[in-house]
């Protein structure tokens, strides 16, 4: 005869087997899910394949360990898992889908990437890419400056509760000591978004402390901004061939920051609904001053974005108008038009930056009789002093003087 407390430990360990199992059938679906998306956002199949095979290993190790799937998708896991099979890559991919599918609370992340930090500020960063506007590269810029911030309170002794926009001044006076001026922009943007995360939608600070946060004022007077000049415009344009997707996408981006006087952002910003192809305009909703613009779309750059639409754009459940050329064909990130529009400017021997372009789409309404006001407006600016500065790059007198040219 078994006594009660066998039979009891008994049924538990059957119990318990049965939920092993069917965690593992979970497991299966969501690994067979996943391998589904790679293929439909046209991974390479090499890749879905390499993938495949190290989700059928890690699948083998959970059997094997007995995890319930909560406990799966956790470091300790993955730590023991990575002492059998070294490539992860594929776990990490596996996690930020489930994630994105509401399984699990958090996605693993790689260890270059991670940095120890208490549970707030943990929850922003998973709200920022809940918010879909947390990009890859930078993850490490936003943990570095959360991580620095972090260790300030607690070395000073001071609660997130308690935080005054003058120890935020004391951080950033300590933090920027070793970085430049546009660095110091990036981060300062970094905690803004940190700062109005705490007070709108944690209640956790009483004072919206992100507006407070501000850099040394940038005078336009002591550093006019540059254009380029009609014949190194027409060698630009011209010079790209449209032979390739990413040509034709960076085509379209030109386009519109020569044509529209477009930041890198707002360009990033765009979606298919704000562009209408038959009445030739466009809307741009996030501009820097926060106030909406509607603009019509000269006919060379509505044909170049039409071009890159049809063409060259790929299929995505995104409604941004550009996307990355490689799976999972995600938005655009502004370092990328950057970097994009600078390589095609390279590629004539211009020494010049995507801001050329804005600056030229200036320099023209300033020449074509525009007001300085309504140079602010179409640039987006939020202050009238921010357009003055296109006065003392003017005219097209000082155009003929100095370069013998006629506009």
């Amino acid at each position: 005869m078994i006594d009660e407390k066998t039979a009891a430990t008994i049924e538990w360990i059957e119990q318990r087997l049965k939920e092993i199992e069917s965690d593992l059938k979970i497991l299966d679906r969501v690994i067979a899910s996943y391998l589904q998306w790679m293929a439909e956002n046209r991974y390479a199949p090499s890749t879905r394949k390499a993938y495949a095979r190290t989700l059928l290993q890690f699948r083998g190790f959970i059997k094997q360990r007995k995890c319930r799937f909560k406990q799966i998708f956790t470091e300790d896991t993955l730590r023991d898992f990575r002492k059998r099979s070294s490539p992860v890559h594929a776990i990490y991919g596996l996690s930020r889908y489930l994630f994105g599918q509401g399984m699990i609370p958090r996605p693993l992340l790689p260890k270059g990437s991670l940095i120890d930090l208490p549970e707030i500020y943990e929850d922003y960063l998973i709200y920022q890419q809940q918010r879909g506007v947390w990009a890859d590269n930078n993850i490490k810029r936003i943990r570095r400056v959360l991580c620095a911030f972090n260790q300030y309170l607690q070395k000073e002794q001071i609660k997130l509760a308690h935080l005054a926009i003058e120890h935020v001044d004391a951080f950033l006076a300590q933090f920027f000591v070793p970085f430049k001026p546009d660095t110091r922009r990036v981060y300062r943007s970094s905690l803004r978004g940190f700062l109005t995360y705490l007070y709108q939608e944690r209640k956790i600070i009483k004072r919206d402390l992100a507006s407070l946060i501000v850099g040394p004022r940038q005078y336009g007077l002591s550093k006019p901004p540059k254009f380029l000049r009609p014949r190194e415009i027409q060698k630009l344009f011209s010079g790209v061939t449209l032979s390739s997707d990413c040509n034709i996408r960076t085509y379209a981006m030109m386009h519109l920051c020569y044509s529209l006087g477009l930041r890198p952002k707002e360009i990033t910003l765009i979606s298919l609904d704000d562009i209408l192809f038959k009445k030739a305009e466009l809307t741009i909703r996030d501009r820097k001053n926060n106030r909406p613009i509607t603009l019509p779309i000269p006919d060379a750059t509505l044909k170049a974005v039409a071009a890159y639409r049809i063409a060259a754009r790929p299929e995505s459940k995104h409604r941004t108008l550009f996307l990355s050329l490689h799976p999972p064909y995600g938005p655009v990130t502004t370092n990328a038009i950057g970097y994009h529009i600078s390589e095609a400017m390279k590629a004539v021997g211009l020494s010049s930056s995507t801001y050329w372009l804005r600056h030229t789409y200036a320099q023209n309404l300033l020449e074509s009789g525009a007001s300085v006001f309504e140079i602010k407006e179409m640039l987006g600016h939020d202050e009238i002093e921010s357009a003055k500065k296109y006065l003392h790059v003017h005219t097209e007198l000082m155009r003929q003087v100095l370069f013998n040219e006629t506009i």
